[in-house]
Formats: structure tokens, C-alpha cells, sequence
């Protein structure tokens, strides 16, 4: 009796030994290897907002962090250069990255939601094609995409870099693992049952349970969209279409004769980072939102 009695309390000291526990050496090293991660991603983002405030002297004879002089002169001679195209590069890359993202989350949206929801003849086949797509890069594309919208006439317009960028394998491809997980099937039959249709049953209850997966599809859309400089490069010659990183290009490729010139090209480069940052921390909420939500469900 004595010996069944202790074997209860044998079979818990295991778990509390000390060697069940990571050691420090386990816990620090992936702790500064993403710190090391983290300095190599935010130290030239933090030197070009420093540089953006040294006037040209200062720019060019010192390399530090230390804030300079000259900020509200850089600020003024961006936005005044070439009668404002800073300001219209800006608004277009809006446009672009704006109107994209949305169109792009969009049919990404309902493309996955019928792959993960819908059985139909050639669906694994067509989402095999689109994995296909996601390991194509997009540099392979740029000039068959300019041949077929030159022969559509389409070549040079906004609508020869928003159309190519309406389609996203990648989207697809998470907006169809999202609404495999988070639109549940039994729901959907209740309410073809209730008499719902296909449109409704998407639109009123599929969008609202995917719109975490949607917010990620559109951030990362967006992002790609603003950094986005082949596409654009390859398809107008008009500098009044330019987004911000063709236009940026050309002031530092005429940089070499104007020296002066690049620090309008790095004040600009910090001045387009801050949009980023701003759309990170408006769309956090709704993963803040998701989590809290799922916790609830848990």
C-alpha cells in the first residue's frame, strides 16, 4: 500500500527538475541572433533619417548618427523641386499601392474562398498553378507583361502597372489557407438551407470571418506596390506617372552631375518610409482583434 501510494508523487518530480528547462545558452542565442537581425534591418533606415537633416556640407564631410542643421532646407528644396513632382510621385505611388492593394485583396479574397470552399473539377490544378505562380519572380515578368499591354495600347498609362498587379499568387495562396480555417462548412449549409445564396453567404459572412486574412494580404500587396520598382520603370516614360521609387531613381541618376541632388534623393527615400509605418500601426489593431477573438473562442 505505501509503495502505491508514493508513485504518484515520484511521477511529478520529473517535470520540475532543472535540466527540463532551456539553459542560458539555448535562451540567448536565438535572442542575439534576432537582435543582430534586428540592427542589420533598422540601422540604415536610422542613418538615412539622420542624414536627411544635414545640410550638404555636413552630408558630405561626416558619417554619423548625430542629427544635423539642415532638415527644414531639405524638406523645402524636395517639395519645391521640379515645381512639386515629389508631391505627384507621392500621389501616385498612393494610387498605385492604394488602388492595387484593394483590387489585389479583393480577388485574392473571393479566388481563395473558392478554392477552399468550392469542389469543382480542376481545383487542386489550378491551385497548384498558382504555387507555381508564387515561385516566379516577378523581374521574369516585367517585359512580357510590357509586350501584351503595348499591343493592347495600354503601355505607359496607370493602368499598364495596376492591371499586372491585380493578380497575386501569393494573396491567393493565403487567402485560400485562411478561409480553409477560419469559415467554418456547417455554416455555410445552414444557410444555403435558410434559403441564402452563393453571393450572400460570401459577401455577409465569408468577408467578415476572412477580414484578418484579408488585412495581411493587403499590407503585404500595399508594401510590395510601394517598393515596386521594375514594374513601373519598365512600363512609363512619363515622369508625371512616376511613383516615388522611379522618380527617386532619376533624381540619384542625376545625381552625378548634381551633387546636390542626393540628399534630395535621401531625404525623399526617409519621407517614403513613413507611410509604412504609419499603415503598420493602423492595421495592427485587427490581428490584435483576431487574437483576442480567437482567445475567446478557445
Amino acid at each position: 500500500m505505501t509503495a502505491i501510494a508514493r508513485a504518484p508523487r515520484s511521477s511529478v518530480r520529473p517535470s520540475s527538475a532543472p535540466g527540463s528547462r532551456p539553459s542560458l545558452r539555448a535562451r540567448l542565442i536565438p535572442t542575439i541572433i534576432l537582435l543582430i537581425g534586428a540592427a542589420y534591418c533598422l540601422v540604415p533606415v536610422a542613418w538615412v533619417f539622420s542624414a536627411m537633416t544635414k545640410s550638404r556640407s555636413e552630408l558630405f564631410t561626416t558619417f554619423s548618427f548625430v542629427p544635423g542643421t539642415g532638415l527644414w532646407e531639405n524638406l523645402s528644396a524636395l517639395f519645391s523641386y521640379g515645381g512639386g513632382q515629389y508631391g505627384m510621385w507621392a500621389l501616385n505611388s498612393l494610387l498605385y499601392a492604394g488602388v492595387g492593394g484593394v483590387l489585389s485583396t479583393l480577388v485574392s479574397a473571393m479566388a481563395g474562398y473558392a478554392l477552399a470552399k468550392y469542389e469543382f473539377r480542376g481545383r487542386n490544378l489550378i491551385f497548384f498553378t498558382i504555387l507555381g505562380g508564387v515561385l516566379i519572380p516577378g523581374i521574369t515578368l516585367a517585359i512580357p507583361q510590357y509586350l501584351l499591354l503595348s499591343q493592347l495600347g495600354l503601355a505607359g498609362g496607370y493602368l499598364s502597372v495596376l492591371l499586372p498587379l491585380i493578380i497575386s499568387p501569393f494573396g491567393i495562396y493565403l487567402s485560400r489557407v485562411y478561409a480553409a480555417s477560419a469559415i467554418p462548412s456547417d455554416i455555410m449549409e445552414a444557410s444555403r438551407i435558410d434559403g441564402a445564396s452563393e453571393w450572400r453567404i460570401f459577401r455577409s459572412m465569408a468577408l467578415p470571418m476572412m477580414v484578418p486574412g484579408m488585412v495581411t494580404v493587403f499590407m503585404l500587396q500595399f508594401v510590395g506596390i510601394w517598393n515596386n520598382f521594375l514594374l513601373p520603370y519598365v512600363m512609363l516614360s512619363d515622369q508625371e506617372s512616376y511613383p516615388l521609387t522611379v522618380g527617386l531613381y532619376t533624381l540619384l541618376s542625376k545625381g552625378s552631375g548634381t551633387p546636390a541632388l542626393y540628399g534630395l534623393a535621401i531625404t525623399g527615400a526617409a519621407i517614403s518610409i513613413v507611410p509604412l509605418v504609419l499603415l503598420m500601426l493602423f492595421l495592427q489593431r485587427f490581428w490584435r482583434l483576431d487574437l483576442l477573438s480567437g482567445g475567446l473562442k478557445g
